[in-house]
Order: structure tokens, then C-alpha cells, then sequence
């Protein structure tokens, strides 16, 4: 059976929207050209593949074996183009990295600034989420490895420590502060400006005041990082948030950060599959990894000195 890769494109483009118009769109194709696309995939393979529930389509179970075995046969080509590009002294690929807003923003521009210079031929995608979203996309192979919060509990995951997080309370530059720690008794009395309930962070910080046995007064939620560090300075309240989210307000005195007693932290991790073939992109990818951990472990350690 002579099976084309287009058509086949196109069926992983209608189950991933849902949609034939949003697959059109996304190809640049006109929707009776998907259409007839897939018609013919289901004329060789002698089975409806996809069913309409309402305006969306969803696979059926030979949608989803087909496309299971051609995802895996996309990411065997992709490995065999970048394979042979190799033999010409050139690293060329894709990497599809998956990571939290926050990482992306304030811990990793150094390691896509080296990767982007170093290998100009690769494409680098970057998907933010939570880290169980990303966890299931990495074990659905949509994406080839993340950079979340610990622990990820999955047998065919590996798991490789990164970087461990500490966290600080930030407070106005001027606000006045007793002593050189900020306890969970003291923070719990004032106006708090906190990520939002459901994230690693905030349970990592919620965890920590119920270790103490208090309860935070009166707690704002924010779902962004940028306007919670905007509120502190301007006098609203005080928060507990990562350090590296923190760092450049701090050294330019627009926030001051304060140590936490008991301190806390949370550890991020590099996750791929076991299974996962390590192509030359990739490869480059996580020594590029590996370059920044060094960096962060030289800086982390310099600051706890200090």
C-alpha cells in the first residue's frame, strides 16, 4: 500500500484542531481539499478514521492506531534528515521543549540565546504550560523533553535535576522589615500577593505556611508574575515567589528580597522519554542544558555564600 505523507499530514492536522477549517488554515489548504485528503486516506485503509461529534471531529479507533504509527514515523524521518545533515557538518532539526511560563522567562533566555547561536539550522519550539501538561505531552511524544517542577512520577520518563528553585519573600524597597528571615507567622499577618491556587508554586508556598500551622490573612491571587511584582512595589503587599523571577528588581532595588526561615525550595528537573532517540538536535539541545545547570549551580552557590 502506497500510503502518502501529505494525507497523512493532514489527518494529524483535522485530530489535532478538532477541526477541518482550522486544519485548512493551518496547511494552507481550501477545506474540500482536506477533505477529499482524507477521504482517500480512509479509501486505502478501508475504515472511517475520523466521526463528527457536533462541529468536531475526533478520531475513531483506527484514527488513532494510524496516527499513533505515523507519528512514530515522522519522528524516525525527522531523525534520518537530521542524521544526514550531520554528514555535512551541520546540526539540523527540531527540539520541542516544553516548560513553565516563569522558566522561560526568567531562567532560560541564556540557554535559547547559546542554542540559537551555536545551531542556526535548528528549529527550536517552545510550548509553555503546567508541568502535568507538559509531562502528558512528553509522554505522548508531542514534545521531545521539558524543563517543570519535581517530582514526575511516570515509569517511561526519565528524570535529570536541573536546577533547585529557592524561594524568597519580596516586599517593597522601602518597606521596613524586623530582623534578616521572614518567617510563615510574619507573612501570614500581612497582605499577601500570591501566584494562583492550583499551580507547583503556590502549593509548594501553601505547604509551607501549613507546615507552621498559620494560614495567610488576606491573600491576593494573581496568575501572572510580572503584575505580581508590580503590585509589591507599588505598597499592596508583600509575596513568596522564586528568586530567579525575582532577581533583576532585586539588584535594581525596585524589590527587596528577604530569606525565608524554615527556608524552602522546589527542584526543576529535565524530563524526556527513556525510549526517546537522542538525534543530533536534541543532542546539542541537552548539552546546551547541561552548560546552563553549571552556570546556575555556580550562581546559586556564590548566593547562598554570600
Amino acid at each position: 500500500m502506497d500510503l502518502q505523507l501529505g494525507p497523512l499530514r493532514t489527518l494529524q492536522a483535522v485530530a489535532r484542531h478538532g477541526s477541518f477549517s482550522r486544519a485548512a488554515a493551518e496547511l494552507g489548504l481550501t477545506q474540500p481539499a482536506v477533505s477529499m485528503q482524507v477521504r482517500q486516506l480512509e479509501h486505502q485503509v478501508g475504515l472511517p478514521l475520523l466521526e463528527r461529534a457536533g462541529k468536531r471531529a475526533f478520531p475513531t479507533r483506527a484514527g488513532e492506531v494510524l496516527l499513533a504509527h505515523a507519528a512514530r514515523a515522522f519522528l524516525e524521518l525527522e531523525a534520518g534528515f537530521e542524521h544526514a545533515q550531520q554528514l555535512r557538518g551541520i546540526v539540523a532539526g527540531r527540539v520541542r521543549l516544553g516548560t513553565s511560563a516563569s522558566i522561560s522567562i526568567y531562567l532560560l533566555p541564556p540557554l535559547f540565546r547559546r542554542f540559537r547561536a551555536r545551531y542556526p539550522e535548528t528549529q527550536l519550539q517552545v510550548v509553555t504550560g503546567n508541568a502535568s501538561e507538559i509531562v502528558r505531552s512528553i509522554a505522548g511524544n508531542a514534545l521531545d523533553l521539558g524543563i517543570v517542577s519535581l517530582p514526575v512520577r511516570s515509569r517511561e520518563l526519565g528524570v535529570t535535576p536541573f536546577y533547585r528553585d529557592d524561594l524568597v519573600a519580596v516586599v517593597p524597597p522601602r518597606r521596613p522589615w524586623s530582623g534578616r528571615v521572614a518567617r510563615p507567622a510574619e507573612l501570614a499577618r500581612e497582605p499577601l500577593i500570591l501566584f494562583e491556587r492550583g499551580a507547583t508554586l503556590r502549593r509548594v508556598i501553601d505547604q509551607w505556611f501549613h507546615r507552621a500551622g498559620v494560614t495567610p490573612e488576606r491573600v491576593m491571587e494573581m496568575g501572572n508574575t510580572e503584575a505580581i511584582k508590580k503590585l509589591v512595589h507599588a505598597g499592596l503587599g508583600c509575596s513568596v515567589t522564586s528568586w530567579f523571577s525575582a532577581r533583576a528588581e532585586v539588584r535594581s532595588g525596585e524589590l527587596r528580597a528577604i530569606r525565608l526561615d524554615p527556608p524552602v525550595n522546589r527542584q526543576l528537573g529535565v524530563v524526556r522519554r527513556r525510549d526517546k532517540t537522542r538525534t543530533p538536535s536534541l543532542e546539542a539541545f541537552l548539552g546546551a542544558v547541561e552548560e546552563l545547570r553549571a552556570q546556575l549551580d555556580r550562581e546559586s552557590s556564590a548566593r547562598r555564600r554570600g
